[in-house]
C-alpha cells in the first residue's frame, strides 16, 4: 500500500494525469468507468491475482514475498508464491518488472521463470548490477541519479525498498529526477502504517495496525532503536513467529497480547519477553501506559487479522489513535 501511494504521489508530482485503484480505494473497473487517466497505479492482492488471466501491466512491481494468508493456500507457501507471480504471467519483453532481489522467495522463483520482461532489481546492498540500491547516504538509481536519505521522510529499511520501487516506476515512465526527489520529500504515508500518533510522558506511540502479517511487524520493530512495548495479536493466519524471535529479543521489553485467543502468540514468545494478556484496545493502552518508561516506544503492530475484536484493521487503528490522543482524560478516570 505504501508503494502504491508513493508511486501515485511521485507521478502526480511529476505532472502525470494519474489515478489509483485496485486493493486500495475503488475497484479499477469502477474507477475507469468514472474517469479517464493517463496512468493507473494499481495495488493488486494475491486474492485478486488468483482470478487474473489476461491482466498485463506495463510495469509490474513485486516488493516482497513472506508467509501470509497461508490459511487460503492450504498452508503451502509455494502456492502463495505462485499466486504472487501471476502478476507477470502475461507480461512480455516490452514490459518492465521491478522487484526486490534480496528476497529469497522472489529470486528463487524468478530463476526458473520464463518471463521475458525487462528486469529491474532493487537491493539494500551496494550492488551496481542492480537498477537501484542503498549506499551509506543515498538511494542510488543506477541510470537516473540518487536521493539523499535526509529527503526521505519514511522510516525503516523496508521503506527504502518501497521508495526505490516507486522511484524506478516513475523514472521508467519518464519522470525527471528533481521532481521525483521533491515528491519523495513531500510524501505522507497512509494512516495505520507506521503512523506516529503522539508523545505522552516521554513515550512515543505508533499505529501500525495495517501490519497484519509477521513480516510487516518485523519491519516495524526493526525501525526503532528505543525499547518497544509491543501490542500484537488477533486472528492468526498461519503465522510463523519463529522468524521474528531475534528482533523481538533485541527490541521488545513487553508484549501486550490483545485478542480473544492469545494462546499461540503467548506460546511463541513465552520466556522471551514479559507478556501481558488483554482483551480490548482500552485495556491494552492502559497497560502500555503503566509499563512504558521515558524514551520507550509503544507500537501497535498486530501481525494478525483484526476481526476478533474489531471491524477491520482501520477500526483497530482508529481506536488506538483515539485512546492515545485522549490519554490525559483516560488516565484520570
Amino acid at each position: 500500500t505504501t508503494t502504491t501511494l508513493l508511486t501515485h504521489h511521485l507521478l502526480k508530482a511529476a505532472g502525470f494525469n494519474v489515478g489509483m485503484a485496485g486493493n486500495i480505494g475503488k475497484s479499477w473497473a469502477r474507477a475507469i468507468a468514472e474517469e479517464e487517466k493517463e496512468v493507473w497505479v494499481l495495488e493488486v492482492s494475491s486474492f485478486q491475482l488468483d482470478h487474473c488471466y489476461e491482466f498485463k501491466p506495463d510495469i509490474g512491481v513485486l516488493i516482497n514475498i513472506t508467509p501470509d494468508h497461508l490459511d487460503r493456500y492450504n498452508y503451502d507457501l509455494g502456492q502463495y508464491v505462485d499466486s504472487k507471480f501471476r502478476l507477470i504471467q502475461s507480461m512480455d519483453a516490452n514490459d518492465h518488472f521491478i522487484y526486490f532481489s534480496d528476497n529469497q522467495l522472489i529470486s528463487e522463483k524468478l530463476s526458473v521463470s520464463e518471463t521475458q520482461t525487462r528486469r529491474h532489481p532493487v537491493s539494500t546492498s551496494e550492488n551496481k548490477s542492480s537498477s537501484a540500491y542503498i549506499n551509506s547516504e543515498k538511494l542510488i538509481f543506477t541510470e537516473y541519479g540518487s536521493i539523499d536519505f535526509q529527503n526521505i521522510p519514511l522510516k525503516g529499511t523496508h521503506n527504502m525498498v518501497n521508495t526505490m520501487c516507486a522511484g524506478m516506476a516513475a523514472f521508467i515512465l519518464g519522470a525527471e529526477q528533481p521532481r521525483v526527489e521533491k515528491g519523495v520529500k513531500s510524501f505522507k504515508n497512509v494512516a495505520h502504517r507506521m503512523e506516529f500518533i503522539r508523545s505522552y510522558r516521554g513515550v512515543k506511540y505508533y499505529n501500525d495496525s495495517k501490519a497484519t502479517n509477521v513480516d510487516a511487524t518485523s519491519f516495524a520493530l526493526n525501525s526503532f532503536n528505543t525499547p518497544v512495548i509491543w501490542i500484537a495479536g488477533g486472528i492468526d493466519k498461519g503465522n510463523d513467529y519463529s522468524i521474528i524471535e531475534a528482533v523481538v529479543k533485541n527490541k521488545v521489553k513487553h508484549l501486550i497480547a490483545m485478542g480473544k485467543d492469545n494462546s499461540k502468540i503467548v506460546k511463541a514468545f513465552s520466556g522471551m519477553v514479559q507478556i501481558h494478556e488483554t482483551g480490548s484496545m482500552k485495556e491494552a493502552i492502559e497497560k502500555s501506559v503503566s509499563l512504558a518508561e521515558k524514551d520507550d516506544t509503544v507500537l501497535l503492530s498486530p501481525a494478525c487479522a483484526s476481526f476478533d475484536l474489531f471491524k477491520n484493521y482501520e477500526d483497530r487503528g482508529e481506536q488506538f489513535r483515539t485512546y492515545v490522543q485522549n490519554l490525559e482524560k483516560e488516565m484520570q478516570l
